[in-house]
């Protein structure tokens, strides 16, 4: 089947999105048919409800069993009131599959089911009227078949549901990133609320602290620091001066300011972002499962040989003789043991995958696993940490310590939510901070204040005194190349000690780019950092292909790239990375990252640990075994079943009876269970 239910009603503009609120959860699409959990529950239901009965009073293929009861007056006709209802409630969605498939022109699992239970019931149906007019010549029904083929396929279908239906959408999720409202200039220094659909090119718009830009415009009055990790993926905090652009969803910090719209709702970046996930899950949704491929050449094989050994025992032997003939080779078809065949290994998987913290979200992207060529990455909160940490603290003054280095810097930066004074902070969380007065931040340049009766001062290197020494400045360079952002304590314009900060790599980083190499995956950085922070990075890792200063729509351009090579995993957190995850043939979204990006994904790393990649890669590819091994035993044996029904060997005097066929269906679904329950991750 194809699960990837992420992929409904995407095109319309993000504004507009949230009409109907329809559940993702309850819900997904098939053969363009949208089905919801609880109605293929209640389906069950009144199916095991009718099935019942129709077991105790009808035989499996002309075979009475044991518990099978006879004698009841109008028997047959009782039989024929229980499986219409069951053909026409129960069968509904498999109608429904059917026709979107055979629209498309790709018959798959839904148009053999529908052949399968179409086949059962009509010939049922005619046996029930020529038993009744011709008592004498008992004509075998195929109730039994008709009923549990329902059953079984509803199950499949509900195990797969309640496995891989995890995700919302992450179109939904881009729209919680943009305030329904704005506040608007209606007189003077007067603002009013309006609904972001409403706002015109160039009204003037208040943007408070802590609130998200509405839409994508220009700085009028104020510089605020915005947090565009959304845009960038790095989580340093952007300063904006008057004139500057501002894009709409990311966050402004701790100073209001005023804006013009440059672009409505349905034309900023946020909604470009939106029409590439939908996009690329769109294009990803077409693509065909295993299962469906294995179902269409059943279907066109049972077709033809039924078709053709019916047209040859009609001319030989007459219509009579012919039609039970093609009827039995339509039955022996029907997929009992292949309409369980992927979902049981699929249940089994996820089950394995969350206890070892991966929630598997659209189980197809997994049959590629084995075709893999390059796995690309964003940088920041998957290879790194994702928050800024001191790595180098040089003492530049005689009698100064890095600590007191540290000290002071953390004195400067209390009270400051900005990233590179967060990681200031944190490094000096066990030091004794001496008090300051009179702190000041100025825009672009740093922070200063009075400790004692001296005026401190931490800047950018940018802002350094023109008379600061050689050697100093030499310092700086050094840092600045292996990637850190470096900030400079002063006393009275002379410098105390220099400060690195970087995002430092995940532990487990380093492992894990080695066992891609190791299983001849190359690993690709993808960034929206500067070359020489993603060089750094890159260099400690043993990345050789590095891309940086990235938009989202480079990054979907390099996936779509790499895909012309081979297949593509891409594993991200942001915003910034969905379009790319939605693209990538198997999309990994770390679970410390944005709902956008694990809306995007195929799988989330729940504990936001890269070694889990190497558990989902392996995990993957013994469950791709198991299902092939399943679809070997749920279809296989029609290589041989479906040319004995249709008489090939009837010339030599062996005719294959149903009750054979009944016994080899019910032999290979035991199998298939069975073959599914022992999947396990290896140690």
């Amino acid at each position: 089947m194809n699960m990837n239910e992420k992929h409904m009603d995407m095109d319309m503009p993000m504004a507009h999105h949230d009409m109907d609120h329809m559940n993702h959860d309850d819900m997904m699409m098939h053969g363009g048919h949208m089905m919801h959990m609880g109605n293929m529950k209640r389906k069950l239901i009144v199916s095991l409800i009718l099935t019942i009965p129709i077991i105790l009073l009808s035989p499996m293929m002309g075979m009475k069993m044991p518990f099978t009861i006879t004698g009841i007056p109008g028997q047959n006709w009782l039989v024929l009131l229980l499986g219409s209802i069951l053909f026409f409630y129960g069968g509904t969605p498999f109608f429904s599959g059917a026709r979107g498939e055979l629209q498309s022109r790709k018959p798959a699992m839904m148009t053999l089911i529908t052949m399968g239970i179409v086949v059962a019931y009509v010939y049922s149906l005619y046996a029930t009227i020529m038993n009744a007019l011709h008592p004498e010549v008992m004509v075998m029904d195929f109730f039994w078949e008709l009923a549990t083929l329902i059953d079984i396929m509803l199950i499949g279908h509900i195990i797969e549901m309640n496995a891989v239906m995890k995700a919302g959408s992450a179109v939904d999720g881009l729209a919680a990133l943009v305030p329904k409202m704005a506040h608007r200039r209606h007189h003077g220094d007067h603002f009013m609320d309006v609904a972001i659909s409403d706002l015109a090119l160039g009204d003037v718009l208040l943007v408070k602290e802590n609130e998200r830009v509405p839409v994508d415009g220009r700085v009028l009055t104020g510089m605020p620091t915005l947090d565009e990790s959304l845009l960038t993926g790095e989580s340093t905090g952007v300063m904006k001066h008057e004139g500057d652009h501002v894009v709409g969803g990311s966050l402004n910090g701790g100073a209001s300011f005023t804006m013009t719209v440059a672009h409505r709702s349905d034309d900023g970046f946020l909604a470009q972002v939106q029409h590439l996930v939908a996009n690329a899950q769109q294009n990803q949704s077409h693509a065909e499962t295993l299962v469906d491929r294995v179902a269409g050449w059943l279907f066109y094989a049972a077709m033809i040989v039924g078709i053709l050994a019916f047209v040859i025992w009609t001319a030989i032997h007459g219509f009579a003789y012919a039609l039970p003939i093609a009827v039995t080779v339509f039955i022996i078809a029907c997929p009992h043991a292949l309409g369980l065949a992927i979902p049981l290994v699929v249940a089994r998987l996820t089950g394995l995958a969350a206890q070892n913290g991966l929630l598997i979200q659209n189980r197809a992207a997994l049959e590629r696993v084995n075709e893999l060529r390059y796995v690309l990455m964003d940088k920041t909160g998957t290879l790194t940490e994702g928050n800024f940490k001191v790595q180098t603290v040089n003492a530049l003054a005689e009698g100064w310590t890095s600590d007191d280095v540290l000290r002071y810097a953390a004195a400067l930066e209390q009270g400051s939510s900005h990233p590179l004074a967060t990681g200031i902070l944190k490094a000096a969380h066990d030091l004794d901070v001496p008090m300051v007065m009179h702190q000041t931040a100025t825009a672009g340049e740093g922070v200063s204040g009075m400790i004692g009766d001296d005026h401190y001062r931490l800047v950018s290197p940018t802002t350094l005194p023109a008379n600061i020494n050689s050697q100093v400045r030499d310092l700086i360079t050094t840092a600045t190349t292996t990637g850190e952002t470096v900030s400079v304590l002063l006393k009275h314009d002379e410098p105390l000690g220099i400060i690195g900060l970087s995002d430092a790599i995940k532990p487990d980083a380093q492992a894990f780019i080695e066992s891609l190499h190791q299983q001849n995956i190359t690993p690709v950085m993808l960034t929206g950092d500067n070359e020489k922070a993603a060089q750094r990075v890159a260099a400690a890792l043993g990345i050789h292909e590095v891309r940086a200063d990235l938009k989202p729509a480079d990054k979907i351009e390099l996936v779509k790239t790499y895909q012309a090579n081979g297949a593509v995993m891409m594993i991200g957190d942001g915003v910034n990375d969905s379009p790319a995850l939605a693209q990538a043939d198997l999309g990994v979204a770390i679970g410390a990252g944005t709902d956008v990006a694990i809306n995007a994904s195929d799988v989330v790393l729940v504990d936001s640990k890269l070694a889990d990649v190497t558990t989902l890669l392996e995990l993957a590819r013994q469950a791709k075994r198991k299902m092939i091994q399943n679809l070997w035993w749920g279809a296989g044996y029609n290589l041989i079943a479906i040319p004995l029904a249709a008489g090939i060997l009837i010339p030599v005097g062996f005719k294959l009876d149903p009750m054979v066929g009944a016994i080899l269906m019910s032999l290979s679904t035991i199998i298939v269970a069975i073959n599914a329950m022992t999947l396990k991750l290896k140690k």
